[in-house]
């Protein structure tokens, strides 16, 4: 098992080099030049073209690639155009929020999505079953700053029962900490829990047809222990993998949720990157989040010979 953990894990670093060179290519060939940005509307084409010789722009394509990709081997990811910090110190400041705000939103998606999946398929076709259908329809159909904002308008402008904006490091304490991640997790959680809900529903109504869970209703079993015990850790299997995706598409998709609650995250940073045409800045965080990806479907594939012994790598 080890030496197949360690197979995989350099397969993973081929992935990774592609993935660098996308970004890297993607980036530069979008319209746009930081040079321009940073010298302002005034500046000669002097100007620009000595700012565009600093910052090694007005060399080869090529050379630009490979002066990049050996920095990121020595674990530098450049630093930033505007800013003039590394890119690393810019993500470590970032990272605790939009970690926190993931962890938090899927830890929601999943206590309450799974147990509504469950619920639905264990009374199909009836009213609790069309209601958490109806939840889940309305989940993907929310747009993401609209609930923010109803969310805010409700809980903090009315019943000032959380903070409307802003962000409480760790260090603070963990209660306020959690305060201001409440309602910017509440919002960023309901897609990926009418998600969850749908498709812990499907796989369940798959595995309460089987014979044996039939037998274990016929041996006079608790349906609970049937539900939970036999049912849904059969049927586990797609759910863990929606749950690992959903994991790296909250740390994506936070883009919105930490500009509506001002939220100092990757997100935002990413946000004020593209705007500024900050390019090693963008490089850094979207080789970080193809990163996870990849190490989330690595863990994924070795969960599965977890949950189901009769998978074998």
């Amino acid at each position: 098992m080890l030496q197949q953990i360690l197979r995989r894990l350099m397969a993973t670093i081929p992935v990774m080099g592609v993935v660098a060179i996308a970004v890297f290519a993607l980036l530069h060939v979008t319209p746009g030049d930081p040079a321009v940005i940073i010298a302002g509307d005034y500046a000669t084409a002097e100007e620009v073209a000595k700012i565009r010789s600093k910052l090694g722009l007005d060399r080869p394509f090529l050379v630009q690639v490979g002066i990049w990709l050996g920095q990121v081997v020595r674990g530098d990811l450049g630093t930033s155009i505007f800013s003039g910090l590394p890119v690393t110190t810019l993500i470590g400041q970032r990272a605790e929020a939009t970690v926190g705000l993931a962890t938090f939103a899927l830890l929601i998606s999943v206590c309450v999505g799974v147990p509504l999946g469950v619920l639905a398929a264990w009374r199909q076709g009836s009213w609790v079953d069309r209601a958490v259908m109806v939840f889940a329809v309305s989940g993907f159909s929310m747009p993401v700053f609209w609930l923010g904002f109803l969310l805010v308008y409700v809980f903090a402008l009315s019943l000032g029962w959380l903070p409307v904006q802003g962000y409480a490091p760790f260090k603070d304490g963990l209660w306020p900490f959690l305060r201001h991640l409440i309602l910017p997790a509440m919002t960023l959680s309901v897609v990926y829990l009418a998600l969850i809900a749908r498709m812990t529903r499907a796989s369940m109504m798959e595995v309460l047809h089987e014979d044996y869970v039939r037998t274990a209703f016929a041996k006079g079993l608790e349906p609970r222990s049937v539900l939970i015990r036999h049912a849904l850790k059969n049927a586990s299997l797609p759910v863990v993998t929606i749950i690992g995706i959903g994991f790296a598409l909250l740390i994506g998709g936070a883009v919105v949720t930490e500009s509506v609650f001002a939220l100092p995250g990757l997100g935002r940073l990413t946000v004020d990157a593209i705007v500024r045409r900050d390019y090693p800045v963008i490089q850094g965080v979207l080789l970080l989040v193809a990163g996870m990806y990849v190490l989330i479907n690595l863990v994924i594939d070795f969960l599965y010979a977890v949950l189901d012994p009769r998978i074998r790598y």
